[in-house]
């Protein structure tokens, strides 16, 4: 019991009585209940950190050490995605359209992908494997540019060129690099007309789901080709006879390729190209779309069907608790 004292003299206070003149026990209890209280409210609060915790265990960081997307494979192979602003008609050349459908596509498919409407630049480049080119006129490079895109390839980066990526000034000099170059300018293409593949080399994984189909896109029959060593072609077409394409009606042009190579003083590198990709909804054939995939495996030096068969893991659900039913 609880007193106070006054000098010599020994006071009980009365506020410890209740009114039958017993001690008052609901001070102490009053006490406890907030101690319990107190208790409970920090389990709440441990549990919860518990679930953030799992949640964000194994997700990695990003730059200045953000947190990766959820989902995101981050030991999967790293693609930076080159596109450009849109040209052409409707439904056509729809560079930023690629760079959102197919970023979200291939970080679907286990990538970890960044990317933008201009060139990368060497910090871009530091950890890509690859580099997939979808921009028209992408052989315009200024000096830096090509140094830095030059020292990937050195250290054996990956290129993948669709359409007119390969287009610019000097075809011999994209040539180096992808295996062909279209020299920008030139009457050289069929418009939109059928292309008619016929698979050269049915044996190569990339084209596992490739047959003989026909889509209607544009092609290309005027190329400065790599000759020492030169491109493995996958697939040929034969020129749609279009008023563009004049004479060249009817002759057998290489569209589909890899290029396996090595600048001078670097280690080897590797190319696919797609000549295709003028009309923007051939990117979702299903037989186009897989090849697409292999190729880009295949030029970031990664089995062929890295992309094609990723398996995600299941998402966490709200607040970090795996969905019932679902592997934990």
């Amino acid at each position: 019991m609880t007193i106070r004292r006054n000098g010599n003299q020994t006071v009980t206070d009365p506020r410890l009585f209740n009114r039958a003149g017993g001690p008052d026990r609901a001070f102490p209890r009053t006490r406890i209940l907030h101690f319990v209280l107190g208790v409970l409210v920090l389990l709440l609060l441990a549990g919860t950190m518990q679930r953030y915790t799992w949640a964000q265990a194994g997700r990695g960081t990003g730059p200045q050490g953000a947190p990766s997307p959820q989902g995101q494979n981050r030991n999967g192979m790293h693609i930076y995605i080159w596109a450009g602003l849109k040209s052409h008609s409707e439904g056509q050349h729809d560079y930023p359209q690629f760079l959102a459908d197919w970023s979200k596509i291939l970080t679907g498919r286990g990538a970890v992908v960044d990317g933008a409407l201009h060139p990368p630049n060497s910090a871009d480049l530091e950890h890509t494997d690859v580099v997939v080119v979808y921009k028209g006129d992408a052989g315009f490079l200024d000096e830096s540019q090509k140094s830095a895109l030059e020292a990937f390839v050195k250290r054996g980066g990956g290129l993948v060129s669709f359409h007119d990526s390969m287009c610019g000034p000097d075809p011999a000099y994209v040539a180096t690099l992808v295996g062909g170059g279209k020299r920008h300018g030139e009457v050289n293409y069929t418009l939109d007309a059928p292309v008619p593949y016929t698979v050269v080399d049915k044996s190569n994984p990339i084209m596992k789901d490739m047959s003989d189909i026909t889509i209607s896109d544009e092609a290309f029959f005027l190329m400065t080709w790599a000759k020492d060593p030169a491109v493995h072609v996958l697939a040929t077409a034969k020129i749609a006879p279009t008023r563009s394409a004049g004479d060249h009606k009817d002759e057998v042009v290489p569209q589909i390729w890899t290029y396996e190579h090595a600048l001078p003083g670097g280690q080897p590198a590797r190319a696919f190209v797609w000549m295709q990709g003028h009309t923007y909804a051939n990117f979702a054939n299903d037989q186009i779309q897989r090849m697409l995939l292999r190729g880009i495996a295949w030029a970031g030096k990664k089995p062929v069907d890295e992309l094609v068969n990723y398996v995600a893991p299941p998402r966490p659900g709200r607040g970090g608790v795996p969905p019932a039913g679902k592997a934990k």
